[in-house]
């Protein structure tokens, strides 16, 4: 499939709206001429994603804007700990981009050693467990915690920079880090001032995951159905609506 036909589709993974915004400017800046971005958010679900119970319960709202897209070529989780990833490789032949493992891939191109600059402190083990299933972890320098809620990377753009800056240069005088991987969706369009002011590539997640759907799309690369990313196996599931039942699936 050429790229005069790629559309993709971008999936924030909370329902702040500020934050949906932000991440589809950051997309089309980036974007080739000929992709089309679509950027939505759940219908239902937390207004930030800083918990395990929140990302949890955040999962359904993101598989239903898959489950019912017919004209998407790839898509991509627009949240750094790419929530509900593997069911939604299930779901899709499609090229299914988290911008957190779209991140980690890029930084390892680039440099010997990165840190994730990241939210709250206590998301310091998911974001964890999330570098352990790109299975990077001897390439990562460290990972940086804030004080900085989802939502204040929205709401607070210079008091952001300025975190980010501190703790960013932190990784890199102390940790060894060469390069900075921006945890958070909401971080997007931050990327080039610290850059400018760090010296070392900072990776905007949003961006490298747009970059890698439309390579992926050009390729023609679909998600393996052999084993691991099956479609569902058929059975009842209560309580959910018919679109969610898995004999929709291609199997």
């Amino acid at each position: 499939m050429s790229l005069s036909t790629c559309r993709i589709k971008i999936i924030n993974g909370n329902t702040c709206q500020p934050m949906t915004a932000n991440i589809n400017a950051s997309a089309q800046s980036i974007k080739f001429p000929s992709t089309e971005i679509v950027t939505v958010q759940p219908e239902s679900g937390p207004e930030s994603i800083e918990s395990f119970y929140d990302e949890y319960l955040a999962i359904p709202g993101i598989l239903e804007q898959i489950i019912l897209d017919n004209d998407s070529d790839a898509f991509i989780l627009a949240c750094w700990g790419d929530p509900g990833i593997e069911a939604a490789r299930e779901i899709t032949t499609k090229p299914v981009i988290g911008i957190a493992e779209a991140s980690l891939y890029v930084a390892n191109m680039v440099a010997a050693k990165w840190s994730v600059v990241t939210t709250l402190h206590r998301v310091r083990d998911m974001v964890e467990k999330t570098i352990v299933k790109t299975g990077l972890t001897d390439r990562c320098a460290s990972v940086r915690t804030t004080k900085l809620s989802v939502l204040d990377t929205e709401q607070d753009r210079a008091n952001t920079l300025d975190v980010l800056l501190e703790a960013s240069q932190l990784a890199i005088q102390t940790d060894g880090a060469e390069a900075i991987c921006l945890g958070c969706a909401g971080m997007s369009g931050l990327e080039q001032q610290l850059a400018d002011r760090l010296g070392v590539p900072v990776i905007d997640a949003v961006a490298a995951a747009v970059k890698m759907a439309e390579s992926l799309v050009s390729l023609g690369t679909h998600t393996s159905k052999q084993l691991t990313y099956r479609a569902p196996e058929r059975k009842n599931i209560k309580g959910y609506p018919a679109h969610y039942q898995a004999e929709n699936f291609l199997h």
